[in-house]
C-alpha cells in the first residue's frame, strides 16, 4: 500500500459562532452559527468534493452538526459524543484573558478546567476516536470543535496532551491526519486550511 492509497481522516472545525468570534470558550453551550459561519460551512462542501468517505461523524452540538449539514454531509453523518468540545466547566463563556486574571500562567492543554475536563479526560476521548478511525476501511470525515480536534491531532501522532496547544485551528478550518509510508508512520498531512492565505 502506498502513502497515496492509505486512508485519511479529514477534520473540519465548525463555522463561526458569536462566542468563537469574540474569543469566548465555548464547550457544551450549544450555540448556532453566525451568518458568516453558515457561509464558511457551506464552502466546505466544494473543498471536500470528490473525496470518498467510508464514515462521516459529527459532534452532537449544533454548531458542528449544522456545519456538517451545510457542507453536504448531514444525511450521512452519525452523531458521536466523543466529538463533543472540551467541557470548560467554571471557565465556560470566559475569554483567555479573563481566565488568566483568575489563574496566572494557565494553559488549557496542561491544566484543564475546574468543574470541567482535564487534559487526560479529553485525551481519553481522542484516543477512543483514533482507535475507531484506524479501524475504518477508508477515509473518515469528522466535524467538531477546535480544542477537541487539536487534541485528536496530538493523540494521532502519539504525543502527550499538551502538544495539542501547538495546533491552531480556525473556524471552518480543515486538517488531514494520515500516514507517510505505512500505518506505523502517522503524520499530519494538512493543517488549518481555510481555502485562503491569511496573515
Amino acid at each position: 500500500m502506498t502513502s497515496r492509497s492509505l486512508p485519511h481522516c479529514y477534520l473540519a472545525r465548525h463555522g463561526e459562532t458569536e462566542w468563537s468570534r469574540t474569543g469566548r470558550h465555548t464547550g457544551l453551550t450549544d450555540l448556532p452559527l453566525t451568518a458568516v459561519g453558515e457561509c464558511d460551512a457551506a464552502r466546505l462542501g466544494p473543498r471536500l468534493g470528490g473525496i470518498s468517505f467510508s464514515q462521516v461523524w459529527t459532534s452532537p452540538l449544533r454548531r458542528a452538526a449544522r456545519t456538517c449539514e451545510l457542507a453536504g454531509f448531514g444525511s450521512r453523518a452519525a452523531l458521536d459524543s466523543d466529538l463533543l468540545e472540551w467541557n470548560y466547566g467554571d471557565y465556560e463563556g470566559l475569554r483567555s484573558e479573563e481566565i488568566l486574571e483568575r489563574r496566572p500562567g494557565w494553559q488549557l492543554f496542561r491544566d484543564g478546567c475546574p468543574g470541567g475536563e482535564s487534559p487526560a479526560d479529553v485525551a481519553a476521548r481522542a484516543d477512543r476516536l483514533v482507535q475507531r478511525i484506524r479501524a475504518v476501511d477508508g477515509n473518515v470525515l469528522v466535524f467538531s470543535s477546535g480544542h477537541l480536534l487539536r487534541m485528536l491531532a496530538a493523540r494521532w501522532l502519539g504525543r502527550e496532551p499538551a502538544v495539542g496547544a501547538l495546533f491552531y485551528l480556525g473556524t471552518a478550518g480543515l486538517g488531514i491526519l494520515g500516514y507517510e509510508h505505512n500505518l506505523a508512520e502517522p503524520v499530519i498531512r494538512l493543517w488549518n486550511d481555510s481555502g485562503t492565505v491569511e496573515p
